[in-house]
């Protein structure tokens, strides 16, 4: 299945080592990444998850495919801006949130109205995301959630 990842573009090494784990947790169990393809849990997610030699899908705000970080296997250019997290999340069966600020709330919200599960990390606290102490817990419980057992 695809999980959207989403969260913080700018995190500290602690944050940065969660995500890393979470992508490799979901490309360990053959799940592919979509996120919003630029820096911080972005990279993260996708350097881990190519670590596992995963799949990785970048839905860039921008115009360039450039743009995307280079873990990025699948850049997809948009030129929405901000617009384009609708598409980050409606191209994953489940979501993942780790930390964030208003960017990833927006997403988590979009995520919930489209009636995808969403897991999180650190994040927000929001009715009908399943809070989560680590990744593999992120991981079993999208796919619980979503079916993919």
């Amino acid at each position: 299945m695809r999980v959207s990842v989403i969260g913080g573009s700018t995190i500290g090494p602690e944050t940065a080592a969660v995500a890393e784990a979470l992508g490799e947790r979901l490309a360990e169990r053959g799940h592919a990444v979509v996120c919003g393809g630029l820096g911080g849990v972005m990279a993260a997610v996708c350097r881990g998850a190519r670590a596992a030699d995963g799949e990785t899908i970048g839905i860039l705000p921008t115009d360039d495919r450039r743009d995307a970080n280079p873990h990025v296997t699948t850049p997809i250019a948009t030129g929405l801006g901000h617009a384009r997290n609708a598409l980050v999340v409606m191209n994953g069966d489940a979501a993942v949130a780790v930390d964030g600020a208003g960017g990833t709330l927006s997403e988590i919200g979009l995520a919930l109205a489209q009636g995808r599960p969403v897991a999180g990390i650190d994040t927000h606290e929001v009715d009908g995301v399943e809070a989560v102490d680590s990744p593999t817990a992120a991981v079993t419980y999208v796919e619980r959630a979503a079916g993919a057992d």
